[in-house]
């Protein structure tokens, strides 16, 4: 679960997941990837204490989401791995909806908030519903991802051989690590089963807009490079 700024509701967040797993009949463990200076991850080692469920990573130093939970996933244990926001947009109850598709042998599951069946609770901007439009026209002109329509849904479940596959050849620091993701599955021949979720929309967001979206083109054109 990578984190940031969420020192105030992070320990929330922590009970509300362990308290839900704790009652499914699998073991789990939690890796909280919490880079930056804005007491996340303090937060979370004091949350964590003696709970050897929980484990608690990250630097001082900002070095991107996609990092972050690359190297959560080289210490993940599972036998599926997959990853969460921890904003709450999709609670941890929305897993259970992936999890079937893994055991029906698809190789990933990655939630979805464009499919028809999904339950979307409050309205976006409309700026960002058109950037989000823009966004998605530009991953299926620059990269001919056609497979998922959400590609950027922070809730997605892997079988553990193909999660640690897709990360060792994953290099994306940034917010576009998901997209890379799911090109990599494409390329490898996996098979992606897209689902829908229910999320929750807010207008909070951690990505400027200007900077950030050159930033999105600058990482789409790596993507681009590396599958070629």
């Amino acid at each position: 679960m990578p984190a940031y700024e969420e020192a105030r509701s992070i320990e929330g967040t922590l009970d509300s997941i362990v308290s839900h797993l704790a009652g499914k009949p699998y073991g789990f463990e939690v890796i909280v990837a919490a880079d930056g200076k804005d007491g996340t991850r303090t937060r979370a080692l004091e949350r964590a204490g003696s709970d050897g469920r929980i484990l608690v990573t990250g630097s001082v130093a900002r070095r991107g989401k996609g990092r972050a939970v690359r190297e959560a996933v080289a210490i993940a244990r599972g036998c599926l791995i997959g990853y969460m926001d921890a904003d709450g947009k999709a609670s941890v109850e929305e897993l259970e909806k992936l999890r079937p598709w893994l055991e029906a042998g698809w190789d990933l599951a990655v939630g979805s908030r464009a499919l028809p069946e999904s339950r979307i609770e409050g309205r976006r901007r409309l700026y960002r519903r058109l950037g989000s439009a823009v966004f998605a026209a530009l991953v299926r002109g620059l990269l001919g991802l056609r497979e998922v329509r959400d590609t950027q849904c922070g809730l997605k479940l892997f079988r553990r051989e193909v999660a640690r596959d897709l990360f060792a050849a994953q290099r994306i620091d940034g917010y576009m690590f998901d997209v890379e993701l799911l090109c990599l599955a494409a390329a490898r021949g996996y098979r992606v089963r897209e689902v829908p979720i229910r999320w929750r929309a807010d207008e909070d967001s951690r990505l400027e807009l200007i900077g950030g979206s050159f930033r999105i083109l600058a990482d789409l054109l790596r993507i681009r490079a590396g599958l070629r």
